[in-house]
C-alpha cells in the first residue's frame, strides 16, 4: 500500500503502482517518462539518495517529503535496491516510499526525550568531575611541575583513546546500522547538540583552569584502556557480524548461480521481481494457486524465523496463528482481484506474534491468466502501540469535549475505551495478586507453624530466612499494589475513632528486633496534649510510618532513630497532628531529594543494589499524605542524617472508644467454638486446620460455595471463614444466598488475596462481619473470631461511635461533595483552564438534570439513557464520589430496559440533590479562583 516506483539509470519513472498516484495525485500516464525528482520538495536531496542507490546497491529508512500536485506534502522514508540483468549490468531502481506522516511525531518525542535525559546525565558527569577537580586543586598546584611530562604524555594519549574511540564507534555504527540516529532526527537536534558541545567546552576550560588534570588523567588513562578493551570486545562483535554478513552473501551469490540456468527473460523478470520485494521493509510473498510459497524477501524470513529453503514450496497458511481466516483472506484475493488491510497475526517460530495488515493482489500472464498472489503483511504491532498510547493521552481532552459538546459520538466511544482499559488493568491486578498471595499465604503460614516445633539452632536460622524472604515479597507486593490504586483513583481513607499512642507504639514493637540487630536506640515523643481518642484512617498512618521508620532503619547503620509526635493546632471540631521520623544514616544529596517522592527513585544508582527497595515506599507515602489534605517534608545531609515531617488533621470525638482491632491473646480456655472453612486451594485448606487446631477450635471444610450451604443445612457452626473467588460459586454469592435466602446471620470473616477490588465496604455489601487479608496472620485471625463471638459489645459500641461520627461529620461530608485534586493535577494548576471547566460543568449540568427528570416522567427512555450517560464522566472529573457515579450508571441501565424500574425515582431524586449541591460548591470554588488571579 506504499508508493512503488521503478526509474530507469536517466532518473525517468517506467512503472508506478496506484499508491504513488494518490500521493502526488498525478495519473500513470503523466508520470511514466517524467522525471523522478520532480515530485519531492529536496530536489537535490532525492537526486544525492538516488545516486546512492547506484552506488551502494540499495538505501533504506533515507527521509524525504513526497509533494501532491494540490500542495499536500507526505513524509516518507526511502527504501530502494538496483534491479540487474543476467551479466549484471544495472537496468535500474525500484523505490518504495513509505508515508510515516501518522507516526513521525511520536518518534520526534521520544528521541527528544532520549536526547534529554542523555544531556542531563552528561551534565550530572560533568558536575561530578567538576567537584573532583576543584578538591584536587591545591595537590595538583604541588605536584604540576613534577607531572609536566607526564600530562603531556597522558593527553596525548587521551587524544589517541578519543581518535581510537571515534573510529570503534563508527565501525560499530556500520555493524549496526538499525542503531544510528535518522540524517533527519541530527538535523532536528543540531541546536540541542549546540549546546552540549558548550557545556563539554566549558567543562573543558574548567579542567585546564585548575590544572587539575594529572591524578584525573591517570584515572582516565586506566578507564581508557578498559574502554579500549570494550572497544575490542564490540569490533569482535562486529567482525562476527560482518562475517556473518559475508557469509549470507555468498549464500545469496550460490542462489544467483542456480537462478542462471534459466533463461535470459525468466532471469531478469525474477530479477526485477526479486528487487521489488528486497525493496520493502515489510514481509512480502509470492504464492501459487494452490498456496504455496514461491518467493519472499528477507522480512519475512525474519518475522517467521525460518530459512528461505524452508520457507519455499511449504504451506503459506502455517504461519498464521488463525490458519483458516488466513486462507479466505487467500481465498478472497482470487475472487476480488486484490484485498487491502485484513488483520492477521503472523507466528515466528518460537513462538513470537506479530500483528500484520494483510495486503494482497493477484498477478497474472500475457494471456491475461492467473499464476498466483502477492502479498504483503504490513507489522503494525509498532503503529497500535502508538495507537494505544495516543488513546491514553487523548482520555482527559476527550472527557473535557463531552462536557463541553453535548453530542460527540467519537468522544464517548473513547472514554468507554478508557473506562475498559482501567477496569482490564484493575482485573490484571487483582488476578496477580490473587495468584502471588493464595501460594504465599501456605508459604508463611506453614513457616510459622514449623517455627512453634521443637528445631535444631540450623533449622530454625533457615525457618526465619525463609519467613523474612516472604514478609519482604508481601511489602513488595503491598507498595506494588497500593501504587496501583492510587493511580486509578481507587484509595480510599476511612474514618474510624482509634487510640493514636496505643496504636503508633504497637506499631512501632515491630521494629524493636531489627532495630536491637543494628545497634540502634529508638526514641519516642508523644505530645500528651494530644486527644486520647481520634477519627481517621488508622490504617493508612501505619503505612505511612511504617514507610518512613523501615527507611530509617534501612539507611542508619549507627546511632538512633527518633519517632516524634507534636500536637501543632486543636479547635472544638479537629486537632493538626505533626509527624516526624528523625535518623542519624547515610542522608540524601541535596540534588536528589527533589526526586526520591517520584515512582521507582532512589537517592543513587547504587542505593537499590547495597540497601535493596524499589523506590516505590516514598512515593506511595507521599500519595497517601497529600490525598488527605496534609502535606510532607524532608531535611537532610550526607552521613549525618535525615528528617521525614508530616502534617494530617483528625477529627474530635468524645467516644470511649476501646480498640477493636487490638490482637488478643490466645485464651486456652476458649475452645468451644465450631468454624466452617470454605476454600478451595488444598494448600490453604491444610494451612487453615492446622491454626485453627492450634487456636482450639473444631472446624470443617468446603471446597466451594455449593458444597458450604449443604453443610450449613445439616450441621450448625459459630462462624464462616470464607474464601472469595472459588469455582462453581464464589464467597460474594454464597454470602448472599446464606443471608437473602437462608436468612441466617450467622458471623462471616472474608479471606481474600484479592485486595485491590476488595474492601470492607463491598464485603459488608454482601453481609460479611469482616476480613482478613492472605497470608493470615494468625494472632489477627484469632482476634477477628473471638472479637466477633465474645466480644458482642465492640459491635454496639462501633454502631454508636459510627451513629455520632456521621451525626458529626454531616457539615464534612456537604464540604468534601467535590474534590477538586483530580481537576488540578489534570489541568496543571491552570486557573484559566480550571475555570473553564467549572463553567462547562455549571453550564451543563442543570439542563442536564431537567432533561433526566422530565424524561423519565414521559417515558422518553432513550433520552433518559443520552442524558444520564453524559453526566457520567464529570464525577470523576470534579471529584465526586464515585457512588453517585454508579447511580447514573443505574439510571443509564434503567433506560435501556425500556421500562420504569422500582427505586429509580430516589435515584433521580438522589442525583438531583448532589449534583445541585456540587454545583452550589463549584460557584463559591470558581469565586474563589477569580479572586486570586
Amino acid at each position: 500500500m506504499d508508493p512503488l516506483i521503478t526509474i530507469n539509470p536517466e532518473g525517468k519513472i517506467t512503472d508506478v503502482n496506484e499508491a504513488t498516484v494518490n500521493i502526488t495525485g498525478l495519473n500513470r500516464d503523466h508520470l511514466i517518462n517524467s522525471d523522478f525528482f520532480n515530485y519531492f520538495t529536496e530536489k537535490q536531496k532525492a537526486r544525492e539518495v538516488y545516486q546512492e542507490v547506484y552506488e551502494k546497491g540499495s538505501v533504506s529508512d533515507s527521509p524525504l517529503t513526497l509533494k501532491h500536485k494540490d500542495g499536500k506534502l507526505t513524509d516518507v522514508l526511502f527504501n530502494g535496491s538496483v534491479y540487474k540483468d543476467d551479466l549484471g549490468s544495472v537496468l535500474g531502481v525500484v523505490i518504495v516510499a513509505r508515508d510515516i506522516a501518522e507516526q513521525k511525531w511520536a518518534l520526534d518525542l521520544r528521541v527528544a526525550n532520549k536526547e534529554l535525559a542523555f544531556q542531563n546525565d552528561e551534565k550530572e558527569k560533568r558536575a561530578a568531575e567538576l567537584v573532583i577537580a576543584n578538591k584536587e586543586l591545591a595537590f595538583q598546584n604541588d605536584e604540576k611541575e613534577k607531572r609536566a611530562n607526564e600530562l603531556i604524555i597522558a593527553n596525548k594519549e587521551l587524544l589517541f583513546q578519543n581518535d581510537e574511540k571515534e573510529k570503534r564507534a563508527a565501525e560499530l555504527a556500520i555493524a549496526n546500522k538499525e542503531l544510528a540516529f535518522q540524517n533527519d532526527e541530527k538535523e532536528k537536534r543540531a541546536n540541542e547538540l549546540i549546546i552540549a558541545n558548550k557545556e563539554l567546552l566549558f567543562q573543558n576550560d574548567e579542567k585546564d583552569n585548575r590544572e587539575a588534570e594529572l591524578v584525573v588523567a591517570n584515572k582516565e588513562l586506566a578507564f581508557q584502556n578498559d574502554e579500549k578493551e570494550k572497544r575490542a570486545a564490540e569490533l569482535v562483535i562486529a567482525n562476527k557480524e560482518l562475517l556473518f554478513q559475508n557469509q549470507e552473501k555468498e549464500k545469496q551469490q550460490i542462489a544467483n548461480k542456480k537462478l542462471e540456468e534459466l533463461s535470459y527473460a525468466a532471469k531478469l523478470a525474477s530479477q526485477y521481481s526479486l528487487s521489488l520485494i528486497e525493496a520493502s521493509r515489510d514481509p512480502l510473498v509470492t504464492i501459487n494457486t494452490k498456496g504455496k510459497i514461491t518467493d519472499m524477501n528477507e522480512a519475512l524470513v525474519n518475522i517467521t524465523g525460518m530459512t528461505r529453503n524452508e520457507l519455499t514450496d511449504s504451506d503459506f497458511f502455517d504461519y498464521f496463528t488463525e490458519q483458516q481466516k488466513a486462507r479466505e483472506v487467500y481465498q478472497e484475493v482470487f475472487e476480488k482481484g486484490s484485498v487491502a488491510d485484513s488483520p492477521l497475526t503472523l507466528r515466528h517460530k518460537e513462538g513470537k506474534l506479530t500483528d500484520v495488515l494483510f495486503n494482497g493482489s493477484v498477478y497474472k500472464d500475457d494471456k491475461g491468466d492467473v499464476l498466483g498472489v502477492v502479498i504483503v503483511a504490513r507489522d503494525v504491532t509498532e503503529q497500535k502501540r502508538i495507537a494505544t498510547e495516543l488513546v491514553e493521552a487523548r482520555v482527559f481532552a476527550e472527557l473535557a469535549t463531552e462536557i463541553a459538546q453535548e453530542a460527540k459520538i467519537n468522544a464517548e466511544s473513547a472514554t468507554i475505551i478508557a473506562e475498559n482499559a482501567v477496569k482490564a488493568k484493575q482485573q490484571f491486578l487483582s488476578n496477580m495478586s490473587h495468584e502471588i498471595r493464595t501460594p504465599m499465604n501456605a508459604i508463611i503460614g506453614f513457616t510459622k507453624v514449623v517455627l512453634k516445633t521443637e528445631l535444631t539452632p540450623k533449622q530454625k536460622e533457615y525457618l526465619n530466612a525463609i519467613k523474612m524472604s516472604g514478609d519482604a515479597l508481601i511489602v513488595l507486593i503491598n507498595d506494588i499494589l497500593d501504587l496501583a490504586k492510587v493511580d486509578a483513583g481507587k484509595m480510599t481513607f476511612e474514618k474510624t475513632p482509634f487510640k493514636m499512642k496505643s496504636s503508633i507504639l504497637a506499631m512501632l514493637h515491630l521494629f524493636e528486633t531489627k532495630i536491637q540487630e543494628k545497634n540502634l536506640k529508638l526514641i519516642t515523643e508523644y505530645d500528651s496534649k494530644i486527644p486520647d481518642v481520634l477519627v481517621g484512617d488508622p490504617v493508612r498512618l501505619h503505612q505511612i510510618i511504617l514507610n518512613l521508620v523501615s527507611n530509617a532503619v534501612k539507611f542508619t547503620s549507627k546511632g538512633k532513630i527518633t519517632v516524634s509526635v507534636h500536637l501543632l493546632h486543636e479547635d472544638d471540631d479537629k486537632v493538626i497532628i505533626e509527624f516526624a521520623v528523625i535518623d542519624t544514616g547515610i542522608g540524601i544529596p541535596e540534588e536528589k531529594i527533589g526526586k526520591i517522592f517520584e515512582n521507582f527513585q532512589q537517592a543513587s544508582s547504587g542505593t537499590s543494589r547495597l540497601y535493596g527497595g524499589t523506590g516505590l515506599g516514598l512515593a506511595i507515602v507521599k500519595q497517601l499524605v497529600e490525598p488527605q489534605g496534609g502535606s510532607i517534608r524532608v531535611r537532610s545531609t550526607v552521613n549525618e542524617g535525615s528528617t521525614f515531617s508530616f502534617t494530617l488533621s483528625f477529627q474530635k470525638t468524645n467516644a470511649d472508644a476501646e480498640l477493636e482491632n487490638e490482637l488478643l491473646e490466645l485464651d486456652t480456655e476458649i475452645k468451644n467454638i465450631k468454624v466452617l472453612v470454605v476454600e478451595d486451594i488444598p494448600l490453604n485448606q491444610l494451612l487453615m486446620k492446622t491454626l485453627l487446631d492450634d487456636f482450639g477450635f473444631s472446624r470443617d471444610i468446603a471446597e466451594n460455595g455449593k458444597i458450604a450451604i449443604e453443610k450449613l443445612k445439616e450441621n450448625e457452626y459459630d462462624i464462616i471463614l470464607m474464601d472469595l473467588q472459588m469455582p462453581e460459586m464464589n464467597g460474594f454469592e454464597t454470602t448472599e444466598y446464606i443471608r437473602k435466602t437462608m436468612n441466617s446471620k450467622i458471623p462471616i470473616i472474608a479471606l481474600t488475596a484479592d485486595v485491590t477490588t476488595v474492601d470492607l465496604a463491598k464485603c459488608k455489601a454482601v453481609g460479611m462481619n469482616d476480613y482478613l487479608a492472605k497470608p493470615v496472620n494468625e494472632r489477627l485471625l484469632y482476634s477477628k473470631i473471638v472479637g466477633i463471638l465474645k466480644k458482642p459489645k465492640l459491635e454496639k459500641l462501633s454502631a454508636k461511635l459510627n451513629e455520632n461520627i456521621e451525626e458529626n461529620s454531616v457539615k464534612e461530608e456537604k464540604i468534601k461533595c467535590i474534590d477538586l485534586i483530580y481537576l488540578n493535577q489534570r489541568t496543571k494548576s491552570n486557573p484559566a483552564l480550571m475555570m473553564e471547566m467549572i463553567s462547562l460543568y455549571l453550564t451543563q449540568t442543570p439542563p442536564l438534570i431537567n432533561t433526566i427528570k422530565q424524561s423519565l416522567e414521559d417515558k422518553n427512555w432513550q433520552l433518559l439513557g443520552a442524558a444520564a450517560h453524559k453526566m457520567i464522566p464529570s464525577f470523576a472529573i470534579m471529584g465526586m464520589n464515585p457512588n453517585f457515579e454508579n447511580m447514573a450508571k443505574k439510571i443509564q441501565e434503567f433506560a435501556i430496559a425500556h421500562e420504569k424500574m422500582e427505586g429509580i425515582d430516589d435515584l433521580v431524586l438522589q442525583l438531583e440533590e448532589i449534583c445541585l449541591q456540587a454545583c452550589q460548591e463549584l460557584q463559591e470554588e470558581l469565586n474563589i479562583i477569580k479572586n486570586t488571579i
